[in-house]
């Protein structure tokens, strides 16, 4: 048997290399899936034949093997039908046989059953159920087979199959966050790949209705371009996948980062100047599975139709529009070809009406096919233009219109520069969704604004929305904002000229223009000013308020920022950057109407500070003697609430020996705010970013300052997961090691060498230091940007220790996998080229992993 085993095991093994090798030489898959089940059913059949089994058994392929299928890392499921119970002896020779179908090389998924208990299974197990759907006899008994075959079709339910088999789906998509655009999709189970297509086919043939999409075109249930269309990306998915378990050698159906050029190289695509060879593969797959999306919507609408008949009236809606069971359909077959605008209309109406859920199949069917009427003549009609402005200038329906219409290639058809971004990959790691799907997001952001149901989620934004006259302006800048992505040069500005002809081609006022342009221009100027320079310099808000002119611009940008930032990716965006775009609205806000930065926010900041003071119970002039010791910038850089924190801890111990250490939950509600006064010294800064680094802590603020008496006040954003769970005791144990480790003035622990993410290592961004004097040459700006990864900002740290570099104020700025910091420094040693020339390539150093 053992010899038997290593034959057969070497023999499949030189099969399977020949077929795959003819594959990498022909590229056709359905000749290698075919080519591997007939390898695998040659060696099942022999290892049968060795043993004396009862010529009653049966040897049955279930499953995707069932199918006639085999990918090159995929399972063997298989069923041994028996007509009895087993005995003892039975037993036994069915348990060697499956170990020397192991011992073979095979990954086996194997059951042992007579026919009762595979349809007791199968009324149980809609998995077993699905899997018996596809049987396929390998060797054995015929008539038992077939006895099987018979008594499952009179057992099986179609309506409770088609109803079970769609739940399974939209569980499985909702896993899947319910989109085909996942940056690294599953081909096999993500929604729209290859399991999408096989319950189609598994819900038809259940009920009777064909087993292939010719047969289904027979049935009248789709068109024969819609079945040549599922055939060519059901082709296209096989072919992703085998060549997915090709190179990893396994079953591997993830398209993750590190396999996509691979993959995207073995189809012959190529990097070019603008794009990644793995962004024309993607691009590509995410093309099918929208594709395949709609038309799985069309095809199990059409099969629930035929299971499930209704029998409501249509009620008009107009001349061309009819309501059936709550779903919009058209008032004849040739509506949208007669009346191409109807293409547009149709959304208008989905927006209009509440009660209205989606378009039947045959209105989803008809727009399919009628899409390539939205061409030049079409966008350049008065009507349709208008059209289009009423759908975005609908007081409900606007984000679930503008989805369909992606959804059903409307968008990009009637926006052409959208349709050339439509699953678009963006490499920069804070991005988490294609181009066109953050596009959408951030539309969907601006429109939560304006609903009273989701005010609770961002006030101050739903505040100022309330009160924004034409808000549908923001919708458009919010869909030309990255509209230029990918095609080289700077996005905002190819963004721009696009944004001004949309507006210009849709007769919106020059006003009107003019903001919508304003906004795709500068959508990332708000946020590069609130994370990357010093709020706390007038000059730095001035320059601001001039860009922005006035508060309609200013309240726009600002809105649109918000969104964008939350539409990039769910862990961008955190309260910190919140409150930081929030103190640049208020504090431009003021400057626009008239007030001096500088003296107002010293004297409010102020007063605000004296007045929580007093609510403390401190006598009135406590705060003089450690206010003596701090300068305006102190003040400027600090809240009132911080100012009133620090004061009080430290009022009584301005001449402190002994380092004091103060936390406690920030006040913006995440992370926890830590506070250090202690005798000035050279390596402070660096000393205290060791321990976070220690601990794991994410920095996301740090506020450097001097005071006259020679201490230090520094005071830091600090945040980790865990934080929300037990922050009291995490507060203590800061406050104790922080001080303990402050007073030991022990040597600098070298930095750790923090791991890179998977998505990281993937995309790995060259380190770049940048070191210039500021505007007045009174200190340094140190910009950096590296991949993100714990102890980087201790690794940047223990350098400027190393050169004697006073560091003023840290600026970190985290952007999902990626990091852009900046801080204002000052020391001897940056007056000199060679020394600084030394400095920036230790810099570079201590960036890279």
């Amino acid at each position: 048997m053992a010899s038997l085993a290593l034959t057969l095991k070497e023999q499949l093994k030189a099969e399977r290399q020949a077929a795959i090798a003819a594959f990498q030489a022909d590229g056709k898959p359905e000749r290698l899936l075919a080519k591997l089940r007939q390898n695998v059913d040659a060696a099942l059949i022999r290892a049968w034949q060795t043993f004396a089994l009862p010529s009653s058994a049966a040897l049955v392929a279930v499953g995707g093997y069932g199918r006639g299928e085999l990918f090159p890392g995929s399972d063997v499921d298989v069923l041994i039908l028996l007509d009895s119970a087993p005995d003892t002896s039975l037993q036994g020779k069915l348990e060697e046989l499956v170990q020397l179908f192991w011992d073979i090389g095979l990954e086996i998924g194997h059951s042992i059953r007579t026919i009762e208990e595979c349809l007791t299974e199968s009324a149980a197990d809609i998995t077993v159920q699905t899997a018996l759907l596809e049987a396929r006899l390998v060797t054995g008994n015929r008539k038992l087979f077939q006895f099987l075959r018979d008594r499952y079709n009179a057992a099986i339910n179609p309506r409770a199959f088609f109803e079970a088999k769609t739940l399974e789906m939209r569980q499985r998509h909702a896993k899947y966050e319910d989109t085909p655009y996942s940056l690294e999709p599953n081909c096999k189970e993500s929604p729209g790949g290859l399991r999408d297509l096989q319950v189609i086919l598994w819900v038809a043939k259940a009920a009777g209705l064909g087993d292939s999409w010719r047969r289904l075109a027979e049935r009248g249930l789709i068109t024969s371009t819609e079945a040549r269309q599922l055939m060519q990306k059901e082709r296209a998915f096989k072919d992703i996948r085998i060549r997915l378990h090709i190179h990893a050698g396994r079953r591997e159906d993830r398209l993750v980062f590190n396999v996509q050029t691979p993959i995207a190289e073995s189809f012959g695509f190529k990097t070019t100047e603008t794009r990644r060879a793995s962004e024309y593969l993607m691009q590509h797959y995410y093309w099918a599975a929208k594709a395949v999306t709609q038309l799985n919507t069309i095809l199990l609408q059409n099969i629930e139709a035929q299971l499930f008949p209704q029998h409501g009236s249509p009620q008009p809606i107009n001349e061309r529009f009819n309501e059936i069971n709550g779903l919009i359909d058209i008032a004849h077959d040739d509506t949208f070809e007669t009346t191409p605008s109807a293409m547009l209309e149709v959304f208008l109406l989905i927006a209009q009406h509440s009660e209205l859920k989606g378009m039947t199949a045959r209105t989803l069917r008809a727009l399919w096919h009628a899409r390539f009427k939205i061409d030049s003549k079409f966008r350049k009609d008065p009507a349709n233009r208008a059209l289009f402005l009423q759908i975005l200038q609908a007081p409900q329906g606007i984000t679930h219109a503008l989805r369909g219409m992606n959804q059903t290639s409307v968008l990009g058809r009637y926006l052409p520069n959208f349709r050339r971004i439509i699953g678009q990959m963006q490499h920069d790691l804070f991005h988490v969704y294609t181009v066109d799907q953050h596009i959408l997001m951030v539309v969907r952001n601006v429109r939560r604004f304006t609903m009273p149901e989701h005010a609770h989620e961002y006030p101050f934004c739903s505040q100022l929305m309330a009160n924004f006259a034409q808000p549908w302006l923001l919708y458009i800048a919010a869909l030309f904002h990255d509209i230029a992505k990918g095609r080289g040069g700077d996005h905002s500005q190819l963004g721009m000229v696009d944004a001004r002809r949309f507006c210009k081609d849709h007769d919106l006022s020059k006003e009107d223009t003019d903001l919508v342009v304003f906004l795709v221009e500068h959508h990332l100027s708000m946020s590069q000013v609130a994370q990357k320079q010093d709020l706390s310099d007038p000059d730095v808000i001035r320059t601001f308020a001039n860009l922005v002119k006035d508060e309609r611009h200013l309240t726009a940008l600002y809105l649109l920022t918000v969104a964008d930032i939350r539409g990039t990716s769910p862990k961008v965006w955190n309260a910190w950057k919140g409150k930081l775009l929030e103190d640049l609205y208020r504090v431009t806000l003021r400057v626009l109407g008239g007030e001096d930065p500088s003296d107002h926010e010293l004297k409010n900041r102020q007063e605000a500070a004296l007045k929580t003071l007093r609510l403390y119970g401190l006598p009135p002039d406590a705060h003089q003697r450690l206010w003596q010791q701090l300068d305006v910038a102190y003040f400027l850089r600090h809240d009132a609430t911080d100012i009133a924190w620090q004061t009080r801890c430290l009022y009584h111990k301005t001449d402190s020996e002994r380092a004091v250490v103060k936390c406690r939950l920030a006040p913006i509600g995440e992370g926890v705010q830590v506070a250090v006064y202690i005798k000035d010294q050279p390596d402070l800064f660096a000393r205290i970013c060791s321990y976070f680094d220690k601990k794991n802590f994410s920095i996301l603020d740090a506020k450097i300052h001097t005071t006259r008496n020679g201490y230090a006040l520094d005071t830091f954003l600090v945040t980790e997961p865990a934080f929300a769970n037990n922050y009291r005791d995490i507060i203590n144990l800061i406050e104790h090691e922080l001080t303990q480790l402050l007073e030991s003035q022990a040597p600098l622990p070298p930095p750790s060498k923090g791991r890179l993410s998977r998505l990281s290592r993937t995309f790995p961004i060259t380190p770049t230091v940048d070191l210039r004097p500021d505007e007045r040459g009174q200190y340094y700006l140190l910009s950096v940007s590296a991949n993100d990864r714990n102890g980087l900002l201790y690794s940047i740290a223990n350098v400027l220790a190393k050169y004697k570099v006073n560091l003023h104020t840290a600026k970190i700025m985290t952007l999902g996998e990626r990091v852009e910091d900046v801080f204002l420094v000052d020391g001897p040693v940056l007056n000199n080229a060679r020394s600084q020339i030394q400095l920036e390539t230790e810099l570079l150093e201590a960036l890279r992993v």
